[in-house]
């Protein structure tokens, strides 16, 4: 068997643990040989539960060390522009969580440098890798259900994050709208030429007291003449929403929620089944191990990663066109 595939893992949090317990138990031809977070303890937690020799919490000592082939950034959204560039510096193939950045000059800037040092960059857009999604875009790519016409994208969260985590995330369109606008592009494989976005307040006003929204709807114009809509809330009480509805010219495809079980229970009342399931990370659980082993690959075998740095700037832009769109209250045009 090959020699495995040798990563350094930057950021040792909810998400850097996924990815770390995914790369060591499920991916056979890569592995991690060292973890960086600024938090030391967490490095060393995280070292410790997936087998990983060492921990530190600078993560300069991941990219000086000759031994690590990639990494995966996982630390803070404010870092990832400034990590990926180092990274890139030091010859490292990058995966990176999204987004790269709140500013597009400084997405450019990363861009630039990623293709100067000819090194892979693939972004965290994982529910491209999600098998009922990808099954919704073989069935724009096949023909199957014509030329698309309408797309709804519902995304609810089943509860509001914290006042401070909103302070530091770019605000809803840029921290969870921003996956919709990738779905988007990538499932009707076009880009979009306009947008509108109303949002509001409706869920906790210590949202709004830091200046961001947590409702919304954006409407699309895609280039080829399609329309959309993305439905977005932070509270949805019977738990993650997660549905696509893409009418086409020749039938239709929609998908629905997943559930832990498929047990209906039917009683003289009502028939009822358990809530879906409740977050990103159970709802998601295979699309992060098939994204990152695509990115094994690309990097293995030298071919493109299947998200692009470039599809994190056209997630971005859209996402601060639908900010700018519900400040001034005017369709933007992209």
């Amino acid at each position: 068997m090959p020699t495995p595939l040798n990563i350094g893992l930057i950021g040792a949090g909810r998400i850097g643990r996924v990815h770390a317990a995914n790369l060591q138990r499920r991916i056979p031809d890569a592995r991690i040989i060292l973890v960086a977070d600024p938090i030391e303890e967490a490095a060393r937690a995280a070292a410790d539960d997936f087998g990983v020799k060492f921990a530190v919490a600078e993560y300069q000592t991941v990219l000086h060390s000759p031994a690590v082939d990639a990494v995966v950034i996982c630390s803070a959204t404010h870092t990832h522009a400034a990590i990926t560039m180092e990274a890139a510096a030091a010859g490292k193939h990058i995966f990176c969580e999204k987004p790269l950045d709140f500013d597009l000059a400084v997405i450019d800037e990363v861009l630039a440098a990623v293709k100067q040092a000819g090194v892979k960059l693939q972004m965290g857009f994982n529910r491209r890798f999600d098998p009922t999604f990808a099954r919704v875009r073989q069935a724009v790519l096949s023909g199957e259900i014509g030329a698309p016409h309408l797309l709804h994208i519902i995304s609810r969260d089943p509860a509001p994050p914290p006042p401070a985590y909103v302070k530091v995330s770019g605000g809803m369109f840029l921290d969870m709208t921003i996956h919709d606008f990738d779905m988007a592009r990538f499932l009707l494989g076009d880009e979009v030429t306009e947008l509108y976005a109303a949002a509001g307040v409706l869920v906790d006003p210590a949202i709004g007291a830091q200046g961001d929204v947590d409702t919304a709807l954006v409407t699309l114009k895609f280039a080829g003449g399609a329309l959309g809509v993305i439905d977005n809330s932070r509270r949805a009480v019977y738990g993650y929403d997660q549905r696509i509805d893409l009418l086409g010219s020749a039938g239709g495809i929609r998908t629905e929620n997943l559930h832990a079980n498929t047990a209906t229970v039917s009683t003289r009342d009502a028939v009822r089944r358990d809530l879906p399931l409740n977050f990103f990370m159970e709802r998601y659980t295979e699309s992060y191990v098939v994204e990152m082993q695509a990115f094994v690959d690309a990097v293995r075998n030298d071919t493109p990663v299947p998200a692009t740095g470039e599809d994190a700037r056209a997630a971005t832009a859209l996402a601060l066109a639908a900010r700018q769109s519900y400040t001034e209250n005017r369709v933007i045009a992209l």
